[in-house]
């Protein structure tokens, strides 16, 4: 038996079972752990204690999952169910054990780290403001299949259990003892322990769901609740996309969270998901995601102070990040009024991010804005967010270098220009950086940390640190015309042009790519961009690439109107208060063919699957995983689909070249396959 787990018994006749996985920052229930955990509740029934108290030997995180390794070594359905069924006996063996049964969490209990403190019959929370439980397996393409789908309902009801396994949110220590998740909260570690005595020796009752919340799982109530939360999964996935919360309500419809039938059909149900596309591509988004994390180099000093050159959407969105994630922030325009004008702008994502008004009011606090720049001559990081021209940035640096410290990283968040056209204005120009962070800047997790060829490694190290400080997911990146993220929606999105017009509707040209699994089609991206940041990166990665642009006109028609995108209140579309109204007005009277509309969605999505394929090749990216993370990541392609480069291993490399080679016979050589497809086979 390996040594994951430690038993030690105590004078009183309690049983102190902890794990501490060797090697590892973080527990998680492999096969291993398993096995080994049943072992042990075989001893503790043969010579039962007076209570069992289960902990994690890593302070600040209980269980953080299972392994997610392990998922991707299953190969049929008989081996997962095999697996589930072995994790599913472990833990009836702990319910079923002679004697109570305290779980003491601290910081994660995740997934089936969650499901085995549901195993026992009392939770007890550490309420240090890191407490996290949840239940994210949907996020993974499957659902909780050590009992979690059973237990859930039973301990809080159909309704608030659902809604954690639909959504895969985490809920915090408060929701959490309100919903009936955690028996009790200490506010301090040393308590633990004896609120696990406490409990052991008063053996209050075991919590269960309320009467009126067991009610709904009646067989007569549950084809009512069943129809109103599938209309709501509907709003938001496809079954034929994400299967899995489709799933969970199927289970909990048939069962009701009751019997022995419950937990052989969560296991038959987990083992098919497994082994969809969906899942396994889930899985290696979850991986590619913990790759990037591990980008960062922890041992590199921390950033303390921010300066920010821009006080524009993205320049003010980027120093109120700053601001949240704890730095000292200093935001400078050419005119005080615009910089509080753009604070003031930014002021309802700390309330919504900071309920607490005084880490609120402190973080507020530490966004100051600074019109004269004083704060330049302090910064350890300055990010220049200004216009997206030329002469205008390398004017801003020259006025920058001689007060900018000699140690300071110095980045720019162009979205399209690469940084040979703009470092030439430093003395150092080896210096310069990019940190090009998307738009909204606190919902898209990647910044793309743009380098040269002889950008010095202490320097992409530097940038590619302070990106992991703000909680941002870090994707280095040759500087190469629209780097990554905007290269390969450029085409993708004046491929919608294109099919505009050609007489497809804009709604049909949105839906196409909606039916792909993209969040939004082109048309309404473009909006949301902004159509003259379109028009303008388009130009750019075109010239750069020699590729011809289409014939602009529609947009230039609606620029010169003012009509912009989302931010001017109508480009293709109109937009209140954030959101697209639809329908689209007719942009052209003639119709479009019917070949037209049936080669529209591979026009469209083989257009970045190509694109991809040539950043690979020019090496702008390193490798094909880091290609798809950084296009999921960075522009939210559908990720069930595992980004474009694993879908078109999906589809064939072979099919998709001859496939490209027909829409070039049929619509011109912008779909010439690339060379680097050949990288692919």
């Amino acid at each position: 038996m390996s040594n994951n787990w430690t038993l030690q018994r105590d004078a009183d006749g309690l049983a102190w079972l902890t794990l501490d996985r060797p090697g590892v920052s973080a527990n998680s229930l492999s096969r291993a752990v398993m096995e080994e955990l049943a072992v042990h509740l075989q001893a503790l029934r043969a010579a039962p204690p007076r209570g069992l108290i289960l902990r994690s030997g890593k302070p600040g995180s209980f269980v953080a999952g299972a392994d997610i390794k392990e998922f991707t070594a299953l190969t049929d359905f008989d081996s997962a169910r095999t697996l589930i069924r072995g994790g599913q006996s472990v833990l009836d063996a702990l319910e079923a054990l002679p004697c109570p049964t305290v779980a003491l969490i601290e910081g994660f209990a995740l997934g089936g780290g969650l499901e085995l403190a549901l195993a026992c019959r009392y939770r007890i929370g550490l309420d240090d403001g890191r407490l996290t439980l949840g239940l994210p397996e949907v996020l993974l393409g499957i659902h909780p299949g050590f009992g979690g789908t059973v237990r859930a309902v039973q301990l809080i009801g159909a309704p608030a259990a659902l809604d954690m396994m639909l959504t895969g949110r985490n809920i915090r220590a408060a929701q959490a003892l309100r919903l009936g998740l955690i028996d009790a909260l200490c506010t301090d570690r040393d308590q633990l322990d004896g609120r696990a005595r406490e409990f052991i020796d008063r053996q209050p009752p075991r919590r269960r769901a309320s009467m009126a919340l067991r009610a709904l799982s009646h067989a007569m109530l549950r084809p009512l609740l069943r129809r109103r939360v599938l209309r709501e999964v509907a709003r938001k996935a496809r079954r034929e996309h994400y299967p899995a919360p489709y799933a969970i309500v199927d289970l909990w419809s048939r069962h009701g969270g009751h019997g022995h039938a419950a937990y052989e059909a969560e296991a038959d149900s987990i083992a098919r998901l497994f082994l969809t596309d969906t899942s396994r591509n889930l899985v290696r988004v979850f991986m590619l995601q913990d790759r990037l994390k591990a980008l960062g180099d922890k041992a590199m000093p921390a950033a303390a102070r921010v300066h920010v050159v821009g006080a524009g959407v993205m320049g003010a969105d980027i120093a109120a990040w700053c601001a949240l994630r704890g730095l000292e922030v200093t935001l400078q325009d050419r005119d005080v009024g615009l910089v509080e004008a753009a604070i003031q702008r930014v002021r309802p994502l700390f309330e919504r991010r900071l309920k607490d008004t005084a880490k609120r009011e402190a973080a507020i606090a530490r966004l100051r804005p600074d019109a004269e720049g004083r704060g330049i001559a302090t910064a350890d990081v300055l990010i220049e967010a200004i216009v997206e021209n030329v002469e205008a940035k390398q004017a801003l640096y020259r006025q920058l270098d001689t007060q900018l410290r000699a140690d300071a990283v110095i980045a720019t968040n162009t979205s399209s220009i690469q940084l040979e056209a703009l470092r030439g204005a430093l003395r150092d120009p080896q210096r310069l950086v990019g940190l090009h962070f998307f738009n909204p800047v606190a919902q898209m997790p990647l910044v793309e940390v743009v380098h040269t060829r002889d950008t010095p490694p202490a320097t992409l190290a530097r940038a590619v640190a302070f990106t992991r400080q703000l909680d941002k997911l870090p994707l280095p990146c040759l500087s190469a015309p629209g780097f990554l993220v905007n290269r390969v929606l450029a085409p993708y999105m004046l491929e919608a042009v294109h099919a505009a017009s050609e007489g497809i509707p804009l709604d049909t040209i949105d839906q196409s790519a909606v039916d792909f699994g993209m969040p939004v089609g082109p048309v309404e991206l473009s909006d949301m961009v902004g159509l003259d940041v379109c028009r303008n990166v388009g130009a750019i990665v075109a010239g750069a690439t020699g590729r011809a642009l289409p014939d602009l006109s529609l947009i230039e028609a609606r620029i010169g109107e003012g009509k912009l995108g989302r931010k001017s209140g109508e480009g293709f579309y109109r937009w209140q208060d954030g959101k697209v109204q639809r329908p689209a007005a007719a942009l052209v009277t003639h119709a479009a063919t019917p070949q037209a509309l049936a080669d529209l969605q591979d026009r469209l999505l083989l257009s970045i699957a190509n694109e991809a394929v040539a950043c690979l090749r020019e090496g702008v990216i390193s490798d094909a995983q880091l290609v798809d993370a950084g296009i999921i990541f960075g522009s939210g392609y559908a990720p069930f689909r595992g980004g474009p480069l694993q879908d078109a291993r999906r589809r064939g490399i072979t099919q998709c070249v001859a496939r490209l080679q027909e829409l070039a016979e049929r619509y011109g050589p912008r779909f010439t396959p690339d060379a680097g497809w050949d990288l692919l086979r």
